[in-house]
């Protein structure tokens, strides 16, 4: 039977949820169970992918095409596997579904109401993954605070689901946090008292207490903790603060974590977890042999999370070329003709995000600019890879006024086309090209030395494509469409011949880098990035 471990969080959000359920279930896969994770989100929205990043991060996009939270990238960092439309349900899908079954008639003229429908709706989802019979466990995390109303539908679902499959089939785990008193000179445990409360008179016992702290607990505090909230004094987990997220499933394995969740669930051990890639990984992070800095251009660089797989992804990779990454952030609205030379000084490659909407697009483009002309490494991410063809129509091919239809409809050369599939859409929800896509990569060019194949498969979030009609006229002038999807003949990767690295996706690739598999685009990047700042720093040895 499939066991289940929820994971609520209390005081304050932000704490880490996603974390702490992704580092627990790095342990249990490392000591053989299959383990997965799934995010319940208590917004109505029906998914992320309506939201502003400043309101969300950014959107998440798996290999089946589900638009999710953020949190869904973190669980595919830590497990190295692929997540699905199942790993996130929001309340608006929840009432979505609700609603529908209500129109058919399926509960026959009966009044439909939170509790049963919604509550027995949300425990089928909480289910599917476990019915699946590929996970042996489980971990649903819970977004929002205890105490939200938002969240009230979920802690129910959850205490029924605790009722109807046993103590010993599913666990609890609630994280809260242990701020720190400056003027006492103490941890204060009330929060975490009254989060514990407030669970239990909505019918839910926490097994587990992970506290969130800046300063170590003492065993006196967690003997409290454990008194006033009834667990068990060796269930009071500590979580400090670590320099970086990957270290958290080190520190969890110090507190015994996954022991505790395998007793409770009355699970053997098995082996002991097997993390020597992990700290490998860990011992190239914190002892680069090398540093690079590298550019990222956006216009949502107020909020990091918007780009969160993005600045992951450059960990990985840089772990991989044993060299750091610093990322500086440069809001391309803030970037114009006059300027670019200034705001890109001393950056070793420039990276030009995703994103939608014409804010910040010449920014983008004068940025481009600077970095063919100036032989600096060069990536493009999807609306980046757009700007880059932008940018080069205009200034090598000499179409004056070239764009993206997105951005200028009345362009009289279009290089950036609405797909055709799209052309008939109105919804925004849901309806753009999403998922993984096959592509066809040709030998002999940057993205086969970093594949080192000719056939792969990257996830897609976007509506607008190259425009095949200009093909011939890129490819003659220097700009290679070295990757083609073979089914559509889109154009999945463009590159420059005579630049030290110049690419572009419209793809993700951020999607798809994990602690395990760093991404080689980014890996490529990085290496360029490298050999850029070695030849313009001769002092400095490699």
């Amino acid at each position: 039977m499939t066991k289940y471990v929820f994971v609520t969080g209390g005081v304050t959000s932000s704490l880490g949820k996603g974390i702490i359920s992704a580092s627990l279930a790095k342990l249990l896969q490392s000591r053989g169970y299959r383990v997965t994770i799934q995010k319940l989100d208590p917004y109505i929205n029906i998914d992320p992918g309506t939201l502003n990043p400043y309101e969300h991060g950014e959107c998440y996009v798996t290999e089946d095409g589900a638009e999710t939270d953020l949190d869904l990238g973190h669980y595919e960092r830590f497990l190295n596997v692929p997540t699905s439309q199942a790993n996130n349900v929001t309340t608006g899908r929840i009432y979505q579904n609700v609603i529908n079954k209500e129109r058919r008639g399926d509960y026959l003229g009966k009044t439909v109401q939170v509790v049963p429908h919604i509550t027995d709706e949300i425990k089928a989802n909480i289910q599917r993954l476990g019915d699946t019979g590929e996970y042996d466990i489980v971990i649903t995390e819970l977004g929002g605070t205890v105490g939200d109303i938002e969240s009230l539908p979920y802690i129910e679902a959850v205490r029924q689901f605790r009722w109807e499959h046993g103590s010993t089939n599913t666990l609890v785990i609630h994280l809260t946090l242990l701020p720190y008193l400056a003027a006492a000179g103490e941890l204060k445990t009330k929060p975490t008292q009254h989060s514990v409360k407030m669970l239990m008179e909505y019918g839910v016992h926490p097994d587990i207490l992970v506290c969130r702290t800046e300063h170590r607990m003492t065993q006196e505090i967690r003997k409290k903790i454990a008194l006033f909230c009834n667990v068990n004094v060796n269930a009071v987990i500590e979580s400090a603060d670590a320099s970086t997220i990957y270290d958290v499933p080190l520190l969890m394995l110090k507190e015994q974590l996954d022991r505790i969740v395998l007793t409770k669930l009355k699970l053997p051990m098995k082996d002991e977890p097997n993390l020597d890639s992990w700290k490998e990984f860990l011992g190239k992070l914190k002892n680069p042999t090398s540093e690079v800095k590298i550019g990222l251009v956006g216009k949502y660089v107020e909020l990091p999370d918007a780009y969160k797989s993005i600045c992951e992804s450059f960990i990985h990779a840089g772990a991989k070329n044993e060299c750091k990454v610093n990322l500086q952030y440069i809001h391309s609205e803030h970037i114009n003709e006059s300027n670019v030379e200034e705001k890109l000084n001393g950056l070793d490659g420039v990276l030009v995000a995703p994103g939608f909407g014409n804010r910040g697009i010449e920014g983008k483009i004068d940025a481009i600019k600077y970095v063919r002309e100036n032989n600096i490494p060069f990536f493009g991410i999807c609306l980046g890879m757009q700007c880059a063809v932008v940018e080069f129509a205009r200034n090598v091919l000499n179409l004056d006024g070239a764009h993206s239809i997105e951005m200028n409809a009345e362009t009289n050369y279009p290089v950036i086309n609405l797909m055709e599939e799209q052309k008939e859409i109105t919804n925004m929800g849901g309806t753009m090209r999403l998922g993984s896509y096959p592509c066809e990569i040709k030998k002999g060019t940057k993205a086969f030395n970093a594949y080192g194949k000719s056939r792969i498969s990257e996830r897609h979030r976007h509506r607008y494509e190259f425009n095949n009609a200009y093909l011939q006229q890129y490819n003659d002038a220097g700009m290679i469409t070295s990757g083609i999807n073979p089914d559509s003949n889109l154009v999945e990767i463009i590159e420059l011949k005579n630049h030290p690295y110049f690419v572009g996706g419209q793809f993700h690739p951020e999607l798809k880098s994990t602690v395990a598999n760093p991404h080689p685009l980014f890996v490529k990047f990085v290496e360029a990035a490298k050999t850029y700042h070695y030849e313009n720093n001769p002092k400095k040895s490699k």
